[in-house]
């Protein structure tokens, strides 16, 4: 059976499942929706088209799994439930204070319309969010770390754009090498967000527009910015393509412990991911979701998921006989 995926919005994270789509034979772009003028949208999928949003629903026998390529800050909130009464459909919602809320918000619209729809995968959340439960789950007495960059984060990227002045923009986080070395030491200290992160932002503004305000409303942000050292340099469109138009980023997690009557033996669990593209990644991860997400509305499963409610082999395409063969 090939799963038939369509794409909601086509931007950078777009494009990414777009070339994940390509790289798995079980899996076949169906169709591309834009806000846009559908004509102003070149796709690299022979054979695919390019429609309206207002045409969406003409196709809802035609999509298995609908990906909202979209932004968190105010995109997803409104479409993933908006798009769940009529499709499965997979998100990467990335307002971690907010997922709670967001669940809430497509799970009663799935169950009402017997929809299966996952929400907040990519890496983070995502594939670091599985390793964080892992570890806590094997390391019981411990504490978690979770480390981002350098690289660029779409999400806050995007949110930056979103702000009234600025034409284009671009956001890297960075950790900070003393609190890595402290947590890879095992000395299991307390940190402050401000202490593990700081943010560097490259702002491209509209001519005349009022900079001070703009660098206020970054620094300002709450969930984004507010509580990281941040900085913000106003450049001009042709230095934001020469040196910012890459997509590069990364990560780690880490989970010390103790374990022992005498809690003598320390542990640390690391995993870290280096990408050269953020959205290709990310767009491969909603691919391998949106495979499990079709699988468990076949089999009748509705309402809304996250990455903790699947298990692993609903991601691959290889039989459960070849999992245990070759990867167990």
């Amino acid at each position: 059976m090939t799963i038939r995926i369509g794409i909601m919005g086509y931007g950078n994270l777009a494009r990414g499942v777009e070339s994940a789509i390509a790289q798995n034979p079980d899996t076949k772009l169906a169709a591309v929706f834009t806000r846009r003028f559908p004509s102003q949208v070149k796709i690299k999928t022979p054979g695919v088209s390019v429609y309206s949003v207002n045409d969406v629903l003409k196709f809802k026998d035609q999509i298995d799994v609908m990906i909202i390529c979209a932004g968190s800050a105010t995109d997803l909130p409104e479409m993933t439930p908006v798009y769940s009464r009529d499709f499965n459909c997979i998100d990467s919602f990335d307002t971690h204070a907010n997922i709670p809320q967001h669940f809430e918000a497509v799970n009663e619209v799935c169950l009402a319309n017997h929809t299966t729809s996952l929400i907040s995968a990519g890496w983070d959340p995502g594939m670091f969010s599985i390793q964080r439960l892992y570890a806590n789950a094997i390391l019981p007495e411990g504490k978690d770390y979770t480390f981002w960059g350098k690289g660029v984060s779409q999400g806050h990227s995007d949110a930056i754009r979103r702000i009234p002045g600025v034409k284009n923009g671009k956001q890297y986080t960075i950790p900070i090498d003393s609190a890595l070395e402290a947590v890879r030491s095992g000395k299991g200290p307390d940190l402050t967000t401000r202490q593990k992160h700081k943010r560097v932002c490259y702002v491209v503004p509209e001519e005349d527009a009022d900079l001070a305000a703009i660098e206020n409303e970054i620094k300002t942000m709450p969930n984004y910015f507010a509580d990281y050292d941040t900085t913000v340099n106003f450049i001009t469109e042709e230095i934001f393509e020469r040196d910012h138009s890459g997509m590069s980023h990364g990560g780690f997690v880490f989970r010390t412990g103790v374990t022992g009557f005498d809690k003598d033996n320390r542990h640390i669990i690391e995993y870290s991911l280096k990408l050269d593209s953020n959205p290709e990644f990310t767009g491969s991860v909603l691919v391998a979701y949106a495979r499990a997400i079709y699988r468990l509305h076949e089999a009748g499963d509705c309402g809304c998921k996250t990455v903790f409610d699947i298990a692993p082999k609903l991601l691959s395409p290889v039989s459960d006989y070849d999992l245990r063969a070759h990867l167990l």
